[in-house]
């Protein structure tokens, strides 16, 4: 018998809720593929102790960094990240083994007195810690014949709800995988179409990372792995990349597996740049084959990304803390 069969393996998570919820379904799985024993570790990251607004204290690592340098010291074998939270930059030490089935990329809104987007009175406070959503519910509003008042919130899920229970704020804006691996999908009130807002780069996601140097690991993780969000997500990412934005600036940006039948044979990528206050936005897409390998994702996004900067795109990035 393998001696390593009886050794648990290090789960590295955030003590967040939703986090634990995430970390807990991969868990379940990584003990199934490995027939070890799989045990969370909970880390605090400086993201999920600040109250500051996220793009002053440097966007999305923040919830990132004590994961990866817990893995980096060994205190844990494996970490897993919302895939919106990683950084474009991946260190050469660590190797994201696996890209698990996406959830619902999509934009949730939770309201007082179920109300949609649609239905929310001229001047409705909506909470949001987010650029990317501010300049695009505020786009939307502008495209309604109104106009809302973004706020900007931090905080856990329940935080977040509480301000529209307690009617501080008429409704907030969250993402709809979140929700649903928490079990509190049937709180929203709406679904924002992704053709009025597009959602984080990789919003949906889940990166499950471990040292590149594990190559056991490696391959068992890769058993979750699933190529179709993984192609998705990539070219997501790199427009992200190619656009210079961290967290701080409002992308958004989508990339659908387009189906003839029962046969995915295009992907469409779309990305969206915008002024916070949502009178002007760079919008396009592209079309083409689903991409068979890491630098054909890479491509696309790449491509995409110039052409937006070629209509103005980069004149929007002035959100963007240095």
């Amino acid at each position: 018998m393998n001696p390593r069969l009886d050794q648990p393996l290090r789960l590295g998570t955030r003590r967040s809720k939703l986090a634990m919820s995430q970390s807990g379904h991969v868990a379940d799985a990584v003990r199934a593929i490995t027939g070890r024993p799989v045990e969370l570790v909970e880390i605090t990251t400086y993201g999920d102790v600040s109250r500051e607004n996220l793009a002053q204290i440097g966007g999305t690592g923040v919830f990132v960094t004590a994961l990866r340098d817990a893995l980096l010291r060994g205190e844990v074998d494996f970490a897993v990240h919302s895939l919106k939270d990683l950084p474009t930059a991946q260190p050469e030490e660590l190797v994201i083994a696996a890209m698990p089935l996406r959830e619902d990329p999509r934009d949730a809104l939770v309201a007082r007195d179920g109300l949609t987007f649609e239905q929310l009175p001229d001047g409705a406070r909506i909470g949001t810690g987010s650029p990317r959503r501010t300049a695009q519910l505020n786009h939307y509003a502008r495209a309604l014949g109104k106009r809302i008042e973004t706020v900007a919130i931090r905080g856990n899920v329940d935080t977040r709800i509480g301000f529209v229970r307690d009617g501080e704020l008429d409704a907030v804006v969250l993402a709809a995988a979140g929700l649903n691996r928490i079990g509190r999908g049937d709180e929203a009130t709406d679904l924002l179409s992704v053709d009025s807002v597009l959602p984080a780069p990789g919003q949906g996601a889940l990166a499950v990372e471990c040292l590149a140097s594990d190559a056991e690991l490696i391959a068992s993780l890769a058993e979750l792995d699933d190529p179709h969000t993984r192609a998705a997500v990539t070219a997501e990412r790199s427009l992200l990349a190619a656009l210079e934005a961290g967290c701080s600036a409002p992308v958004g940006a989508l990339a659908d597996l387009l189906a003839d039948g029962q046969v995915v044979n295009e992907m469409r990528l779309r990305g969206v740049v915008g002024t916070l206050d949502g009178s002007t936005l760079v919008q396009l897409s592209t079309t083409g084959p689903v991409p068979q390998s890491y630098d054909e994702a890479m491509a696309l996004g790449r491509e995409l990304a110039d052409e937006m900067l070629a209509k103005g795109a980069a004149g929007l990035m002035g959100e963007r803390s240095l």
